[in-house]
């Protein structure tokens, strides 16, 4: 692929929207892991979201798209081809009499889009204030805190597919599973959600806000990067439990390590590589095998090269 000439056509094809040659995926990711993007582009429209899905269908060139960089590990070598980040940022709130409702942009980061609610007195994305990412990333993934997942609250979710139609899911369209959805298993580009919320008063909110954010910072390793829970929940039993009852917690392979604070998470103690994370992954995976007899599956999805 001839990068500098795809990035000066799609610079002159593009109206808002930032391009980005051989772009290091380590600042794009909360892992701070990653090797090198050939292109990578923050999408600030929907008809550039259009375009860039028309000029790579032309061209052969591949495509992956990403949220707020959370939930993933970037290999090593990169991302071939063109990375876009939908950067699209609106919301609005519509007060109803005993509801409200709510529809964002898929770029909305979840932190913002639940401060902005506390002001408003709205409730029910409480449990999302904590979920790093954005809300097309929390969507896309079912995510999921404190006994409340994103399927609870989604009225429809607006999508692109690689063709550029734009259609809607009604919620119980989406096969909303534990910590997956359609959009997981399909090529389509989340662009919007509508929620439904309810009201409560603003120290209530506020008290639930601080107890989650509480819960995190004691039993979370926020303090060093991470993709969030590494390892999904087993059917019948607790991942992080069998990995901490197999004497792992802590344990290094480079620079990553499995949190001494909390089994499920795998963490960026000091420069680690994707190789090292991929290493300590399947030695945790061969351990807990080994003593359980428990096949442990990743949450995070590895992508590049």
């Amino acid at each position: 692929m001839d990068i500098e000439k795809n990035v000066e056509t799609l610079k002159k094809e593009l109206s808002f929207s930032r391009i980005l040659k051989k772009e290091p995926m380590n600042k794009h990711t909360t892992f701070k892991i990653g090797g090198i993007a050939d292109i990578y582009i923050n999408v600030g429209c929907i008809k550039d979201l259009q375009t860039i899905l028309m000029y790579t269908k032309q061209n052969n060139i591949p495509l992956t798209v990403i949220g707020n960089g959370s939930n993933i590990l970037v290999k090593d070598n990169g991302i071939r081809g063109i990375v876009i980040n939908l950067n699209m940022q609106k919301y609005k709130i519509e007060k109803q009499e005993k509801k409200a409702v709510v529809t964002c942009d898929a770029g909305v980061k979840n932190a913002i889009i639940a401060n902005k609610l506390l002001e408003e007195g709205i409730s029910g994305f409480e449990f999302a204030h904590g979920i790093p990412g954005t809300i097309g990333g929390a969507v896309r993934m079912n995510a999921g805190a404190h006994g409340i997942e994103m399927k609870d609250i989604i009225i429809n979710t607006t999508y692109m597919d690689y063709d550029t139609n734009i259609k809607t899911y009604s919620n119980k369209d989406q096969e909303f599973e534990y910590r997956t959805s359609i959009f997981k298993n399909k090529k389509l580009i989340i662009i919007g959600v509508k929620l439904e919320l309810s009201y409560a008063k603003k120290e209530e909110i506020k008290q639930k806000m601080d107890e989650y954010k509480k819960y995190r910072i004691e039993k979370q390793p926020i303090s060093n990067p991470s993709a969030g829970s590494t390892f999904k929940r087993g059917k019948d039993f607790i991942t992080a439990k069998l990995i901490d009852e197999c004497g792992l917690k802590g344990y290094k392979i480079g620079g990553a390590q499995i949190s001494p604070i909390h089994a499920g998470f795998i963490i960026n103690k000091e420069n680690a590589t994707a190789k090292d994370v991929l290493d300590l992954i399947e030695y945790t995976k061969t351990k807990v095998y080994e003593k359980y007899k428990k096949e442990i599956e990743l949450e995070i999805e590895v992508i590049g090269e």
